[in-house]
């Protein structure tokens, strides 16, 4: 029967909460879910959280084989990553974010809270570079993906208490000041990739 490995467990549990950023995704989440109900905005959490784990899990396990199968490099999914979160910075600095995003064809579950958010370039490298370090030890890595997943999930939720004390003036703020650091998190993670690919 497998064992956990405490230490590999933890060092992966501490770098996926990290990185995943739950409390800053916060505003997020409030500004993609705007007019939704509590229910709607935690379907839509519980969804991307799903989608985060089984994506990290995936990558975990077979992450370097799928990119070299497809002749992907990290660098390509961080310029990727980098181009959808710009999209969505600017949709929020241009109040095009004010009607819930999940009666359109769009789900915001899928992208962008579990893709790149939750699971983006970062995370998934990370895994990835856990699993390859601990080769005898995959269960603890796995253990340590959902058990930080899981925690995130709960932060999130919270997400509805935040949203009834900031009203809706409060959501018009944050969401012009996150769009605004959201396109220079896109920059970062963009311009990282291209300096990977020609440099």
């Amino acid at each position: 029967m497998p064992v956990v490995d405490v230490t590999i467990f933890i060092k992966t549990f501490i770098a996926v909460f990290v990185l995943a950023d739950a409390v800053g995704n916060i505003p997020i989440v409030l500004s993609l879910t705007k007019g939704m109900e509590p229910e709607q905005r935690n379907k839509v959490i519980d969804k991307a959280i799903l989608v985060a784990i089984g994506v990290l899990l995936l990558f975990a396990f077979a992450g370097q084989f799928i990119l070299n199968y497809l002749d992907i490099s990290m660098a390509s999914l961080r310029v990727a990553g980098g181009i959808l979160l710009l999209l969505i910075s600017l949709q929020m600095l241009q109040g095009e974010l004010d009607t819930p995003i999940i009666d359109k064809e769009r789900d915001v579950a899928i992208t962008p809270l579990a893709l790149p958010l939750l699971a983006g370039p970062g995370t998934l490298t990370t895994v990835m570079l856990l699993m390859s370090d601990s080769p005898n030890l995959h269960v603890s890595v796995a253990v340590g993906i959902v058990a930080a997943m899981f925690v995130s999930w709960a932060i999130m939720r919270f997400c509805n208490r935040i949203d009834k004390l900031i009203g809706s003036e409060g959501e018009v703020i944050i969401t012009q000041l996150l769009g605004f650091l959201l396109a220079a998190l896109a920059v970062q993670i963009g311009s990282e990739g291209i300096r990977e690919l020609f440099l």
